[in-house]
């Protein structure tokens, strides 16, 4: 059973009103008791309001639940920019209500996709930086799924570098592109709001081992 399927399922069983053992729960999921606990843990966090302590099993009180959804990937990136503004809109009372709800979406990401290892959370980079990097997204995008060479500047540097990018991560209001960098000639990641010009090479590239997002995960242990 995937993480999300059995936190969806532990929410929903633990709203029947009854106090449920740790044991019984373990046993109807097929998890040890210590996943559970963590379980627990999690649904805690991110806002579930799980009553219950070990030994002596758990409820839940009686809350909002929403039916499970299916995202795209844009769906899932609108909705960190929407939090991540919100979060920064100096509104205490919604930027609080923006952080729990970010906890509730990344407790229930699924491992088993490459957005299980991303932070679905709030930075400490003010949003105004992340905002200088969404004029470039659209053409990073555009050559990630291409596989189009970029030729790009960092600020702060007079250098240009040639790029194959692989992926975009989000880490809470930063942007971050990983690719081949054809310059150095090794992996790089780097800020996109840091990018003061970009622009696609007419040369497209195939995969080669060891210039691969997937070697790239391998090396940093992902």
């Amino acid at each position: 059973m995937k993480r999300a399927d059995r936190l969806y399922r532990l929410m929903t069983r633990l709203k029947d009103g009854h106090v449920h053992r740790a044991e019984d729960l373990a046993r109807e999921t097929g998890v040890s008791l210590r996943t559970i606990y963590r379980d627990m843990e999690v649904l805690a966090a991110s806002g579930v309001p799980v009553e219950g302590a070990r030994g002596e099993g758990y409820s839940a009180r009686a809350a909002i639940t929403l039916p499970p959804l299916n995202l795209t990937e844009g769906e899932l990136e609108a909705l960190h920019l929407g939090l991540a503004a919100v979060g920064a809109s100096g509104m205490e009372d919604m930027a609080a209500a923006a952080r729990a709800l970010s906890a509730k979406i990344e407790a229930v990401l699924p491992e088993d996709t490459g957005m299980a290892a991303e932070r679905f959370g709030f930075a400490t980079y003010p949003f105004a930086e992340a905002a200088e990097g969404f004029r470039h997204m659209p053409a990073i995008r555009r050559a990630i799924r291409a596989r189009q060479k970029l030729r790009l500047t960092l600020s702060g540097e007079e250098a240009e570098r040639t790029v194959r990018p692989l992926h975009v991560d989000y880490w809470g209001r930063v942007w971050t592109c990983i690719g081949w960098d054809e310059t150095a000639g090794d992996f790089a990641s780097f800020r996109i709001d840091r990018v003061a010009a970009l622009r696609p090479l007419p040369g497209l590239f195939v995969d080669e081992p060891g210039k691969r997002l997937s070697d790239y995960r391998a090396r940093s242990g992902d």
